[in-house]
């Protein structure tokens, strides 16, 4: 029900009402579509906008071709990508992702989410999606029918009624703000600070088709990602706790400057770079939630949890949970019952928790000491390229389905045979 003139005009008997139109938004809006369901895609910001989290998974294009928007990201020319490149001191390790345990696509791509984001929910309109840019929602009311209170571009608000809610609202975060279901995340605090490139590497041995991962080689609990795009240009960004950065200089292009220069090897590389827009922060992104999911609403990716951008688990995680959301919610609006923890919230916080395994023991340092071990099992290797392909949900993967036991063991074989080289 409208209750200000002027309001849009909203369709009537809307399924699903969706918060935000990047990845997981437009992913959810697009399956749901597809089963005929009447949805309405309610987006802040106008397209094309920065965002990062460039660097996708394999596991992605899984879920990109259940949305049937596989040809349009295919055919993008955004760069492509084959595995992960890292490095700390003189050691440099790669992980090739055709060479991993758990089957299903092996490349993807790296792309400027300001073009990639556009791209799915252009798609997602053009397969008949209703998005709105402009669209803030300021209140929720779940006592009954699930209402959201809005405010459009020229300051008018408006009702919006559906029979329910996803919020892929990402780091706005807007049902857990609204809602009070923030909670603080078991990371500790880290800021990253980030920019793009135009990078000129002449290095002829820099591989374009990985992401890059270096390691300080004063402090391993700082990193740095580099991202290469089609068209010459990079995503730089490094990250550290907040302290540290602010040692660094007074301004966010001071500090990732002067943090690159102690990373002797990715400052050769970038030697002839130019910075193209002034470097931007990312603080205390780490988020947890009291609740991801009811019968009226669904968190999906970011706005839900985040992890930490080491392992580019982001996209992944809110691909993964659009998905993940639209099966159980296709069953509750066809009149089944659905129970939401042990439905949603289980298995997707399945994967969660096996990426967090991980990126907490890459900051200990103990999955650092993995990824450099000079002689690495490879039935093993293939196991953990996997969870770095993003296949964090495959329970045949005993690094996934055992992942704290199974690292801690690992971690120990490493040491040893580090401290009694054959």
């Amino acid at each position: 029900m409208l209750f200000e003139l002027n309001a849009p005009s909203i369709p009537d008997n809307l399924d699903v009402v969706i918060i935000g139109a990047g990845p997981s938004g437009s992913i959810a809006a697009s399956l749901l579509h597809q089963q005929g369901k009447k949805v309405l895609v309610l987006e802040k910001q106008f397209f094309p906008r920065f965002s990062i989290g460039e660097s996708l998974l394999p596991c992605c294009m899984q879920v990109i071709e259940e949305a049937n928007m596989l040809d349009a990201v295919n055919n993008a020319g955004f760069q492509f990508k084959n595995g992960a490149a890292f490095q700390y001191g003189d050691r440099y390790t790669t992980f090739d992702f055709d060479d991993k345990f758990t089957t299903g696509p092996s490349t993807t791509f790296q792309v400027e989410r300001a073009k990639f984001d556009k791209l799915l929910a252009d798609t997602a309109q053009a397969q008949g999606v209703d998005i709105r840019f402009g669209q803030t929602v300021e209140q929720v009311d779940l006592s009954a029918t699930p209402r959201l209170h809005v405010r459009n571009e020229q300051g008018k608000t408006y009702e919006v009624n559906a029979q329910y809610i996803l919020d892929a609202s990402g780091f706005g975060r807007v049902l857990p703000r609204l809602l009070d279901l923030e909670r603080p995340s078991s990371l500790p605090t880290r800021s990253a600070i980030f920019t793009h490139v135009e990078d000129n590497i002449t290095d002829a041995n820099f591989d374009r088709n990985k992401i890059l991962i270096s390691v300080n080689p004063n402090d391993p609990s700082i990193w740095y990602w580099l991202i290469p795009f089609s068209n010459g240009r990079c995503s730089l960004g490094v990250v550290a706790e907040p302290e540290k950065l602010a040692q660094q200089g007074d301004d966010f292009n001071t500090q990732l400057l002067n943090m690159v220069e102690q990373e002797p090897s990715l400052h050769k590389l970038l030697k002839n770079s130019k910075i193209l827009n002034n470097c931007n922060e990312l603080k205390g992104y780490s988020a947890n939630i009291s609740t991801l999911a009811t019968d009226k609403f669904a968190l999906l990716g970011n706005a839900g949890e985040f992890l930490d951008p080491v392992f580019s688990s982001g996209v992944t995680i809110a691909m993964q949970s659009a998905s993940f959301a639209v099966k159980s919610l296709i069953k509750q609006l066809n009149g089944e019952s659905v129970d939401w923890q042990q439905d949603y919230a289980a298995p997707l916080m399945q994967g969660v928790n096996t990426f967090r395994t991980y990126v907490q023991a890459w900051y200990d340092t103990h999955f650092q000491q993995v990824i450099f071990h000079q002689d690495s099992n490879p039935k093993i290797k293939q196991m953990i390229c996997s969870i770095l392909a993003g296949y964090a949900w495959d329970m045949n993967n005993p690094y996934v389905s055992q992942s704290d036991r199974r690292l801690r063991t690992l971690v120990e074989l490493c040491q040893e045979t580090a401290l009694n080289p054959v």
